[in-house]
């Protein structure tokens, strides 16, 4: 498990990148969280600093869409999907899995 921030640093409606293997973007979609790939997989731009909404994130280079609980694209120009994470919180800390869950 990667330590990834404290929860009171991230509030909902808010992200954050976090360095691992690959880049993680941990996303706060009231009040539950997911992690996905960082890096749209259109072109190198951090999800981290798109914009979310009903549990999507828009890219914020070309407004590809990626869903935060499958990791499927849902909007162009993105047609491949981003590897989603395992996301825990204990004792205020958010912690996220490194090894990325199936592609659906």
């Amino acid at each position: 498990m990667l330590e990834a921030c404290p929860m009171s640093d991230l509030p909902p409606g808010e992200s954050v990148r976090v360095e691992a293997h690959v880049p993680i973007a941990v996303f706060n979609v009231d009040g539950e969280l997911f992690a996905i790939d960082d890096t749209c997989t259109h072109q190198d731009a951090s999800l981290a600093d798109g914009w979310v909404e009903d549990c999507r994130v828009e890219c914020p280079l070309h407004a590809a869409a990626f869903d935060l609980r499958t990791g499927l694209p849902c909007g162009l120009p993105a047609k491949r999907p981003v590897r989603t994470y395992p996301v825990q919180v204990a004792d205020g800390m958010v912690y996220v899995e490194t090894e990325a869950a199936e592609v659906a």
